[in-house]
């Protein structure tokens, strides 16, 4: 049996909205076990009764990720309620959009304490129970945006380049330590998430992702598969993503150039921000009044719903095997020819 059908425990941080809500969808359907988390609590009742709709058991456990006694805590009631943990999913972030001379300095620590050290605090909490027993699976959501930044959003670009940074050195020394625990990273695009109705913004316009825009089920799919295999080092999840990587390794000055060009239009619809949008950075967007965002952010309208990129990441043996016997039915028939 695989560990899905023997219902793993799956912790999810940031569970209550966007790719993290997505994701626990995704675990539910495999009848997994569901440890949610984040802050704001109307949104994670949601995700709880999404998965248990769903077929999952779920767990809600509210928390601040950027608190390490308070994450490491959590950890521990999960496992007593819910049993070991099998899978740790970092997806909690916050953000800024601005000019980086217009972010405060506290802002900006702010984000980088949620959205870079919570990822090392939830990676710590997952490794002192996944160690000692040798086996275990952490997922790393990230983001074209960890190799290359872009304009409006250098706190949030800086933290997932220092996590890329993170997860690259933790999975040599377990490769060294020939540990079974696995770590894994998806580089996600831009993805049809509520965080653009409520990441604090002092941009004239609304936010939006740099299109293509894709729907948050896509980024989910893509974390519960990179659960199930997570020995490749990481897997980019959209055509954009591809090409944004590919063109900072062979490029990266004419990419500043263009993004310099096109970087602030790109990020802003037409419609005026709203004087009382939310802002999540230091409390939840789901106040007191308990507002449940969901995973889906206001661009259904034009977010795919299936990425082509991402089908080939998941079966690139089969299309290398294919390759394959193109190339040799070529030759074969070229061969042919020439007799």
């Amino acid at each position: 049996m695989t560990k899905s059908a023997e219902h793993r425990v799956v912790v999810v941080t940031g569970a209550s909205a966007g790719i993290g809500r997505a994701s626990a969808q995704q675990f539910a359907e495999r009848g997994d076990t569901v440890a949610l988390l984040a802050r704001g609590e109307a949104g994670l009742e949601a995700a709880r009764a999404d998965v248990e709709r769903l077929g999952g058991r779920a767990g809600v456990y509210p928390v601040d990720m950027s608190d390490w006694q308070a994450v490491d805590k959590t950890a521990s009631q999960i496992e007593e309620e819910l049993g070991e943990i099998d899978v740790w999913v970092n997806v909690a972030f916050t953000s800024v959009f601005a000019r980086f001379v217009d972010i405060e300095p506290d802002e900006f620590e702010r984000v980088t304490r949620v959205t870079y050290l919570g990822f090392v605090n939830g990676t710590r909490a997952a490794l002192r129970r996944m160690l000692p027993r040798d086996r275990g699976t952490i997922v790393q959501v990230g983001s074209a945006l960890a190799y290359r930044g872009i304009p409006l959003q250098s706190a949030y670009c800086g933290s997932k380049h220092a996590t890329q940074g993170f997860h690259e050195s933790l999975r040599t020394e377990l490769l060294h330590d020939k540990s079974r625990v696995k770590v894994t990273m998806v580089q996600m695009p831009g993805v049809n998430t509520p965080q653009f109705s409520w990441v604090l913004s002092r941009l004239p316009h609304r936010a939006q992702p740099v299109p293509p825009i894709y729907q948050p089920e896509v980024a989910g799919r893509a974390v519960a598969y990179a659960a199930d295999h997570p020995r490749r080092r990481e897997y980019w999840v959209g055509g954009s993503t591809a090409g944004t990587l590919l063109a900072q390794k062979v490029a990266p000055g004419i990419l500043d150039r263009y993004l310099a060009r096109t970087g602030f239009d790109s990020q802003q619809t037409k419609d005026p921000r709203p004087d009382d949008q939310p802002a999540n950075l230091w409390e939840p967007a789901d106040g007191p009044e308990g507002h449940d965002f969901g995973a889906h952010g206001r661009f259904d309208d034009q977010a795919h719903p299936r990425s082509l990129q991402m089908w080939a990441s998941h079966h690139h043996g089969l299309l290398a095997a294919g390759g394959a016997v193109l190339l040799a039915g070529a030759a074969a028939a070229a061969r042919a020819a020439r007799r």
